[in-house]
């Protein structure tokens, strides 16, 4: 289901020409909507128009009806839902497909992010020469049980020694690209832990930009370390046989 406005007036002008998209892609985040949905009213209403499209995977608690209550009273909040979970990739990708902005910022619907940081990524990207970039928010003080910080910890490092991408925090929620080049990137599910490697095998610069963590305002993480674990194992040789095959080329248009 989707929530927009086909009629005139003030929602109309938020969907047609929104500056910035925000996806995120919940599930089953009830008691979290209302605040991350403040947040990101309230800490990106200077950066122009803004949508937020809420990617529904699937909830069997009241999450799509919280959002629903929202985007009546809020223009710029779109309601996207899967029939059943999809996992968070795939949630992604379609708040991206259905997104109206050029340029797309994701992030957790926990409350653990702060939609703020998101003006300054926008900022960098839009200041960024030749390709555009993907801007990858870098946790500097993680406010998560110290089991989680160590197994990340070790899990940035080994993919960051397999696949040299640069980033010390691939898993952080916060990140900022262009729509276009997102749609451009095979989708499989656990895509988003492997961004920056993938758009950097399409020709996009990396830049991480520091950004600031809070522990979960309600509920539990959907994810334990060690589904992570082996989850990741299979992810990571699945991307090595990516890159090894992508061939992308800088294309130019030549004119006589």
């Amino acid at each position: 289901m989707e929530q927009q406005s086909d009629t005139g007036g003030p929602a109309a002008t938020v969907a047609k020409a929104p500056v910035l998209s925000l996806v995120i892609a919940v599930l089953n985040e009830a008691e979290n909507i209302e605040a991350v949905t403040a947040d990101c009213l309230s800490q990106l209403a200077g950066v122009g128009p803004l949508e937020i499209v809420f990617v529904d995977d699937g909830s069997t608690d009241a999450t799509a009806q919280v959002i629903l209550g929202l985007a009546a009273r809020h223009p710029e909040i779109r309601l996207v839902a899967h029939d059943r979970r999809c996992g968070k990739s795939q949630a992604v990708r379609t708040g991206v497909v259905a997104a109206r902005a050029p340029w797309v910022g994701t992030l957790d619907g926990d409350g653990q992010n702060t939609p703020g940081d998101l003006a300054a990524m926008l900022a960098l990207a839009e200041a960024a020469q030749g390709a555009r970039p993907l801007v990858a928010g870098v946790r500097v003080r993680r406010d998560d049980p110290w089991p989680r910080l160590v197994a990340t910890r070790l899990a940035n490092g080994f993919r960051a020694a397999v696949l040299g991408d640069h980033c010390p925090d691939t898993g952080c929620g916060v990140k900022l690209f262009g729509r276009e080049d997102f749609l451009r990137l095979p989708c499989f599910e656990g895509m988003h832990r492997f961004l920056p490697a993938l758009f950097q095998s399409y020709g996009h610069p990396l830049i991480n930009h520091p950004v600031t963590h809070h522990a979960r305002l309600h509920g539990q993480s959907k994810y334990t370390n060690l589904g992570r674990a082996l989850v990741g194992v299979g992810d990571m040789l699945g991307v090595i046989w990516l890159k090894s095959r992508i061939q992308a080329p800088v294309v130019s248009e030549r004119r006589p």
